[in-house]
């Protein structure tokens, strides 16, 4: 049955390509992700060069070329210039051929230049790995046969389509149309477990639109992000050390009201402050509305449908969505204060170029609004903002 140097059962060989597989999973989103497109992490360069080598090998990738399509995909996200986003190219192109949308881009010259800033650029990946992309699993392919004979050539071709199965089409593609969602960022990434172990994190795609420079994807205390865990491991070992992880707010009793330090939790943190305003007030008046209407009432149906469509992002909606709210703010005055506070609120912190005092203002304006609003789940919010700060790392 083989020629190789090893023989094994035929489990044995599953496992082996399950394991290689894994390591250049992990190689993608713990170097080429985490620490390379988004700077999140800072490797030690023995096991940066171990990565980069070991993608060389399994996928033919350049370090350059990933970083340049990934960085512009969240530049351009949903836009007709986003790489292989499903909202544009069709959520079957991507998936299954989300690869060659990959290399179509990396093609582009003018993405390199733009987006592939900071990127190993040694006499290794200039002669070797650049320049002789397909040398590396070809030489693979004869490392695998001569290990495993002709199951090697199985185990080979499992290398050769799991980053184009996993990462071009899954992440990519379903990481952007099915799934859940933590927070409201403007684009449609969606979080998909429980695909953890085969993916290595990256199927906390929501959280990861959200805190594009964390180091770690899980949010939520039920999420496990698996190279989240790797890193943690490789740091205690001092081979990689961490630079930054989302930022995490509490609510400090004993502050009296607004200060800078607020306005920096509250705008570092806003997509969180933002899912707390959707469960503490929107959900909360949406259901005090309800009960005070028959279920067969016309307006009972339009808040129930409008509730959902009052947590979205607004820019998301479809015209239907659009017009469906917008009957049921006309039929509702407190919703409609409500949804007028939750866009008020979003506009402050999209003040790119507002100064830490201006924004001190606004908030306290929004505060004051909130608390003179006659709506008690605002005013309740309205307090637990003036006091939020941030958890030290």
């Amino acid at each position: 049955m083989t020629n190789g140097l090893f023989t094994l059962p035929w489990w044995g060989y599953i496992v082996v390509a399950l394991g290689v597989t894994h390591v250049t999973i992990a190689s993608v989103t713990i170097y080429l992700h985490r620490t390379e497109a988004h700077r999140a992490l800072e490797l030690h360069p023995v096991l940066s060069h171990f990565f980069r080598f070991w993608l060389w090998l399994t996928t033919s990738m350049v370090t350059k070329e990933w970083v340049a399509v990934h960085r512009k995909h969240h530049a351009r996200v949903e836009t007709p210039d986003d790489p292989h986003s499903p909202q544009i190219h069709g959520i079957a192109k991507v998936l299954f051929l989300g690869a060659l949308l990959y290399h179509k881009e990396a093609a582009n010259t003018e993405t390199l230049r733009k987006f592939g800033h900071g990127t190993p650029d040694d006499w290794l990946e200039r002669n070797l790995y650049t320049k002789n992309t397909y040398l590396g699993v070809l030489l693979m392919l004869a490392i695998n046969l001569a290990l495993f004979g002709l199951p090697g050539l199985g185990i080979w071709i499992a290398q050769m389509l799991w980053i184009p199965i996993w990462a071009a089409g899954v992440i990519n593609g379903i990481g952007h149309y099915w799934g859940y969602r933590n927070y409201e960022v403007g684009d449609a990434s969606k979080n998909i477990v429980p695909w953890g172990l085969l993916i290595g994190g990256e199927e906390l795609h929501n959280n990861h639109h959200a805190y594009a420079s964390s180091a770690k994807f899980s949010n939520k205390p039920w999420e496990f992000d698996l190279g989240w865990l790797y890193i943690r491991l490789l740091r205690r070992i001092r081979l990689t050390k961490v630079k930054k992880i989302a930022p995490k707010i509490r609510v400090n009793q004993h502050k009296r009201g607004f200060d800078l330090e607020t306005v920096t939790a509250v705008v570092n943190n806003r997509f969180g402050v933002m899912a707390n305003f959707v469960k503490e007030v929107l959900h909360d008046v949406c259901a005090q509305e309800l009960r005070q209407l028959g279920r067969k009432s016309r307006e009972y149906s339009l808040i129930k449908r409008a509730r959902r469509l009052m947590s979205r992002e607004a820019s998301l909606l479809s015209e239907k969505g659009r017009r469906q709210l917008h009957q049921a703010l006309e039929m509702n005055a407190n919703l409609s204060k409500v949804y007028a506070m939750k866009q008020r609120l979003q506009d402050i912190w999209s003040r790119s170029t507002a100064s830490q005092e201006s924004l001190l203002s606004a908030l306290e304006d929004w505060c004051r609004a909130a608390e003179s609003s006659g709506i008690e789940a605002l005013r309740e919010f309205s307090g637990r903002l003036r006091r939020y700060e941030l958890v030290p790392v």
